[in-house]
C-alpha cells in the first residue's frame, strides 16, 4: 500500500497555480525539432472558469443537440400558421412584430401559443416575447433569420425621417464601442440621415471603456480625444456634434452624467434615437436609461426591457419608453440625490448594494451607480380573503383557488399624450466583421465579458503569436526583440511558435482546444475562411511605448512596442473578407508597462490586473 507523507498531503490539497509548460522538440514539438512554447498566460476568475467549464460541457452535448435541433428544424413548419394575420403588438425584446405566419421571419411565435395569447384578450400579446428573443434569454442561442443589412438601414431610415415632434429635430444618441475605434459604421452616419432628416444634433457615446485598463493617468482624456478625432474624419463636428460622453452601460460608470447631460437638450431637441452598429452596447444603455432618472417614474414598471445578448443584431425593431420632462424640482431634486451617494463611503452601503459593487468589480475595471430619485411608490398588495374557499365537505377533494388574471400597468392617455420618447434602433451590421463567420458559441468567447488583462510578450525575429485562430502577426525583420501586447478576451488563447513552425501549427490545431476558435474540426473549417496576409512595416519610438496597434477585426488587438528608431518588418494574417487595420497612434500606448516578471524559459510575461475604480463613491479616510 502506497502512503504519502504529510508534506505531499499538503502539497497535493493546495489549489493548482499557473504552470508553464516548455515543450522541446520531438513529439512533444510537433516532430520537427522546433521550440514551441505553450504556456497558460491568464488565471481566469470564478466565473471565468464556470464560463469554460460551460463551453467543454456544450462541445460534449453537441451530438445530441444537433440531433434536437433538426428534429426542431424539422417541426417549424407545423408550429406555423401563415393563414393568423400579424397582430399588430410588437415584442418586448427586440420591437419586431409578433407573428405565427412564418418561423423565419422576425417576431415569430409558435402557433399554439400565439393563439393562447390572443385569447387572453387585448392585453394578452402584451409584454409576450418572440421565439428569437426567448432562446437569447433562457438558453443564450439566437434562432437564423431572414433579415439582411438593407433592412435593418430601411427600418432605421424610415424611424427618422418622420415630421418633427414639438417642433424640434430628434436628438441622435450615436454608441460606438471605444474598443472598435475607428468606428467603422460612423462614416455611413451622414448617408444614412440624408439631408431630409432636420436632427438636433448627435450626442455620441464611446461605451465599454469598462474593459480597458488604464495604461497611465489620464488615459480616458486620450480616449475620449480618440473618439473626436474618428468623428471629425466621418465629418461630425462643430454644431452637429452635440457633445462626446465616455461610458459603462453595464457597469454604470458615466452614466449619472450621461443622464444629466442629457436632461440639458431637453429644450433644445424632441424625441431621442440610439444609433450604432451591432454589439455596441445599444440595448444594454437603453436598459439602464429605463433604470434611470430619465425616464418617467412608471416606465421601468410598464416597460419590457430589452433583450441583450451576445450575438449581433439582438434588436430587430423600435423599442421606446417615455422621456420625463426635467424641471427645476425634479434637477434640484436630483442634485440633492446625487451629492448625497457622492458622500458616502463603501462602508457605508447595503450589503445587498456592497455584493452588487463586488460584482461589478469583477466585470470591469471602471464602475458606477446609477439611482433613481423619482420612484412611483408602489401600494401594498391586498389579500383577497374569500372563507368558503377554505371549507369543503367530507366528500370532497381540497380545491385550490382559481388563478386570477394579472392585469399589466398602462400608461394613461395624460401621461404619455405631449410625451417625447427615447427609441432603441436596429444595430446596423459591420461588413467585414469576424464575427458575422462565428457562432453564437464563437461569439460568446470572442467577446470580452470582464475586463480585459493585457498579456504582453517579447518576440525575436522569426517568431509568430497566434491569438486563437483568428489573427497571426509574424516577426519577419528587425535588428532587436520586440514587445507584443495582447488585448482581446481573456477566454481566447494566445500561443507563440517558430515561423518555421507555424503553418504546421496552425493546420494541425485549427478548430481544435489548442487554438480554440472556431470550434468544430474539419467540418467547421471546410466553410471557415483561409487567413490572408498583409505586410506591415513599423519604426520604434521607445521601449515603454507603443508605436502602432494591429486590430485583428473584432477578435482584439495586438500593441507594437520596440526601440526607437527600430524598423520593424511585420506581416498580420486575418481571415479573408475581414478587416485588418493598423491603428496609430494606438489606443493604449502604455500598455506593455502593466505586466509582471518574465516567465523563465519562455517569451511571456506574468500578468496584472490594476484594480477598479468606483466613481461618485468616497474612498475610505478621505473628506
Amino acid at each position: 500500500m502506497l502512503r504519502l507523507g504529510p508534506a505531499l498531503l499538503a502539497r497535493l490539497a493546495r489549489p493548482a497555480r499557473p504552470r508553464t509548460l516548455l515543450r522541446r522538440g520531438g513529439a512533444a514539438a510537433a516532430g520537427d525539432g522546433e521550440e514551441r512554447f505553450v504556456f497558460l498566460e491568464y488565471e481566469p476568475d470564478p466565473a471565468e472558469r464556470a464560463a469554460a467549464a460551460a463551453l467543454r460541457r456544450e462541445r460534449e452535448l453537441k451530438p445530441r443537440r444537433e440531433r434536437r435541433a433538426r428534429g426542431a428544424a424539422a417541426a417549424v413548419p407545423s408550429l406555423s400558421d401563415p393563414s393568423v394575420p400579424p397582430s399588430g403588438v410588437s415584442c418586448s425584446g427586440c420591437g419586431a412584430e409578433l407573428q405565427c405566419g412564418d418561423g423565419g421571419a422576425p417576431g415569430f411565435v409558435p402557433a399554439d401559443k400565439y393563439r393562447s395569447l390572443l385569447s387572453e384578450g387585448p392585453a394578452g400579446l402584451r409584454g409576450a416575447v418572440c421565439q428569437r428573443c426567448w432562446a437569447l434569454a433562457h438558453h443564450g442561442s439566437a434562432l437564423r433569420l431572414r433579415l439582411p443589412p438593407d433592412e435593418h438601414r430601411r427600418v432605421l431610415s424610415a424611424a427618422l425621417r418622420p415630421p418633427p415632434r414639438h417642433g424640434r429635430g430628434p436628438l441622435l444618441l450615436y454608441v460606438l464601442d471605444v474598443m472598435e475605434l475607428p468606428d467603422p459604421v460612423l462614416p455611413q452616419l451622414p448617408a444614412l440621415l440624408g439631408p431630409d432628416v432636420p436632427a438636433a444634433g448627435v450626442l455620441v457615446v464611446g461605451n465599454k471603456v469598462d474593459l480597458l485598463p488604464a495604461d497611465c493617468r489620464g488615459h480616458l482624456g486620450r480616449l475620449r480625444q480618440r473618439v473626436a478625432a474618428a468623428c471629425a474624419l466621418a465629418g461630425l463636428r462643430g454644431a452637429a456634434l452635440v457633445d462626446i460622453r465616455l461610458v459603462s452601460a453595464k457597469t454604470g460608470y458615466g452614466m449619472e452624467g450621461l443622464v444629466s447631460r442629457l436632461q440639458r437638450s431637453w429644450k433644445c431637441a424632441g424625441d431621442v434615437y440610439l444609433l450604432g452598429a451591432t454589439n455596441s452596447g445599444k440595448s444594454t444603455l437603453f436598459n439602464t436609461l429605463l433604470r434611470s432618472d430619465y425616464c418617467k417614474s412608471r416606465a421601468p414598471d410598464i416597460i419590457d426591457r430589452a433583450t441583450v445578448s451576445p450575438w449581433p443584431g439582438t434588436t430587430l425593431n423600435l423599442l421606446k419608453f417615455p422621456i420625463i420632462n426635467p424641471t427645476c424640482d425634479r434637477i434640484f431634486r436630483r442634485q440633492e440625490r446625487l451629492k448625497e451617494e457622492a458622500a458616502k463611503t463603501e462602508d457605508q452601503l447595503s450589503i445587498e448594494e456592497k455584493k452588487y459593487l463586488n460584482q461589478l468589480k469583477k466585470q470591469g475595471y471602471l464602475v458606477g451607480r446609477v439611482g433613481r430619485t423619482f420612484q412611483q411608490q408602489k401600494s401594498s398588495a391586498e389579500i383577497d380573503f374569500d372563507p368558503d374557499m377554505l371549507s369543503y365537505s367530507m366528500d370532497e377533494d381540497p380545491r385550490d383557488p382559481p388563478k386570477k388574471h394579472e392585469e399589466r400597468e398602462e400608461f394613461t392617455h395624460n401621461e404619455v399624450k405631449d410625451a417625447r420618447w427615447c427609441f432603441d434602433t436596429p444595430g446596423i451590421v459591420k461588413e467585414d466583421c469576424v464575427l458575422n463567420l462565428l457562432t453564437e458559441k464563437e461569439v460568446k468567447l470572442v467577446l470580452p465579458s470582464h475586463a480585459i488583462v493585457p498579456r504582453t510578450f517579447i518576440l525575436k525575429p522569426g517568431m509568430v503569436l497566434f491569438l486563437a485562430a483568428l489573427g497571426r502577426i509574424d516577426y519577419l525583420e528587425g535588428e532587436k526583440p520586440a514587445w507584443f501586447s495582447v488585448l482581446a478576451s481573456n477566454l481566447l488563447p494566445v500561443h507563440v511558435t517558430a515561423l518555421s513552425n507555424a503553418d504546421t501549427v496552425y493546420e494541425k490545431h485549427t478548430a481544435q482546444e489548442f487554438l480554440k476558435v472556431p470550434m468544430g474540426g474539419e467540418e467547421r473549417m471546410k466553410e471557415f475562411p483561409p487567413l490572408v496576409p498583409q505586410d506591415i512595416t513599423l519604426k520604434g519610438i521607445g521601449t515603454t511605448e507603443a508605436v502602432a496597434d494591429i486590430k485583428l477585426s473584432s477578435a482584439g488587438w495586438v500593441a507594437v512596442t520596440a526601440h526607437a528608431e527600430e524598423e520593424l518588418l511585420l506581416r498580420a494574417y486575418t481571415p479573408k473578407g475581414t478587416a485588418l487595420v493598423v491603428r496609430e497612434p494606438p489606443l493604449l500606448p502604455y500598455i506593455s508597462t502593466i505586466r509582471g516578471a518574465r516567465i523563465p524559459g519562455t517569451p511571456a510575461y506574468r500578468t496584472k490586473k490594476p484594480p477598479s475604480f468606483v466613481e461618485n463613491l468616497r474612498t475610505t479616510g478621505s473628506r
